[in-house]
């Protein structure tokens, strides 16, 4: 239940963002960012409000974790749109989070793959991917390297 707790607190993040996605791209782009994470419902959950200060925008993500499943749900909501979109769901297993799910793209369906790694050495990484052939293959767009503030 408490997989989240190595995040909670503040972080300075640099992310890396591919440039144009499902194009075979290779042009990354890299900003900063800084973090801060709360834990809720006693380890169950938790928020994060991230500021991109040069993007001028802000995203959340709320975690949540399903007792009975025994699984994570999270769900993310950025500053450009407002809108929270459909969750990734997955667990941890030897200190490696795997969360997937379903969404679209500029109106191509996809998977979405959120993996959390390093998260026992206090230099976590946030990865994203997505794929366009059920889960085939996969293109990952955007990493996310945290360090404590």
């Amino acid at each position: 239940m408490n997989d989240f707790d190595f995040f909670i607190g503040s972080w300075t993040v640099t992310n890396r963002r591919l440039g144009t996605l499902l194009a075979g791209s290779d042009d990354w782009t890299e900003f900063p960012g800084t973090s801060t994470c709360w834990s809720l419902f006693e380890g169950r959950g938790n928020v994060d409000e991230i500021t991109f200060p040069t993007l001028g925008s802000h995203g959340c993500t709320l975690r949540l974790f399903d007792v009975e499943r025994e699984e994570w749900s999270l769900y993310w909501a950025s500053s450009r749109d407002g809108l929270l979109q459909p969750p990734v769901t997955g667990a941890f297993k030897d200190g490696r989070g795997d969360f997937y799910g379903d969404d679209t793209y500029e109106g191509t369906p996809i998977k979405v793959h959120y993996a959390w790694t390093g998260t026992t050495t206090g230099s976590p990484r946030w990865e994203q991917a997505f794929s366009t052939d059920g889960g085939r293959t996969w293109e990952s767009n955007w990493v996310m390297e945290f360090a404590r503030a």
